[in-house]
């Protein structure tokens, strides 16, 4: 039997090719194996990022997500499709790693957070010596090419998902100095009425696709929420620092 593969997890940055890191690149172009997760009839993100680096002789493995919203018809149950897909794919990634290739899977942003290699990891990581390249995440992609500092001195910053319940959102926006959140899309309106009703609108900053060739930066205010991408974030700063001002 040979020597089983290596899995990596590598983090590509939050969209523009360059921000990936010097370890992430290497090992990418290393790697005889390259997987990436895509929506169906579409290249994925992470790839786009990454397939000027890519050499012909590897071989791109897509992971294809049989759904891309966690809000589905009452007859399909949204966390068994996904558990069944990641079975399949990580079974999938087995049959490289036990015939001794390497596998990179590549993660848009950073593997760990919010990245779908995470439940790969956790599939495979006990059986399969593993490596996880951390990158730069869409939060900070944002807080660059909008210009924000988030958080001043020893103020806390809360990362929130859209896809909470209004009241939780109000909850915990009241309760923290600065916020992020994303999975934005169909869930803006209500996300915006929160930050609205708690007098954080003018402090509230709105990015589409933050570092890529699509970039989008709007007054949040103005942004349709029939067309927020999934790719779109808000940014409550910290209120600044007197100290900062020199």
């Amino acid at each position: 039997m040979p020597k089983p593969g290596r899995l990596f997890g590598l983090g590509v940055g939050p969209g523009d090719p360059e921000l990936i890191t010097l370890k992430a690149l290497r090992l990418l172009q290393a790697a005889p194996v390259v997987a990436y997760h895509a929506a169906k009839g579409k290249k994925g993100n992470a790839l786009a990022i990454v397939e000027r680096y890519l050499d012909e002789k590897q071989l791109l493995v897509p992971l294809i997500y049989p759904v891309t919203t966690e809000i589905l018809p009452a007859h399909m149950n949204y966390d068994a499709i996904v558990s069944d897909f990641y079975g399949e794919i990580t079974g999938l990634l087995r049959t490289h790693l036990d015939a001794g290739t390497d596998v990179a899977v590549i993660a848009e942003g950073d593997p760990f957070f919010y990245g779908s290699f995470m439940y790969i990891h956790d599939r495979l990581a006990e059986d399969y010596e593993t490596e996880v390249v951390p990158g730069v995440c869409s939060i900070l992609g944002g807080a660059a090419v909008l210009g924000a500092p988030l958080v001043y001195r020893n103020q806390t910053l809360t990362v929130l998902s859209g896809v909470l319940s209004a009241q939780d959102l109000k909850t915990r926006l009241a309760a923290t100095e600065a916020a992020a959140i994303m999975k934005l899309g169909k869930n803006l309106a209500k996300v915006r009425g929160v930050i609205d009703d708690l007098g954080l609108l003018d402090r509230a900053l709105y990015v589409e696709r933050a570092t890529m060739e699509a970039q989008r930066i709007i007054p949040l205010a103005e942004v349709d929420p029939e067309s927020s991408p999934y790719f779109s974030l808000i940014l409550v700063p910290g209120e600044k620092w007197a100290g900062s001002a020199g």
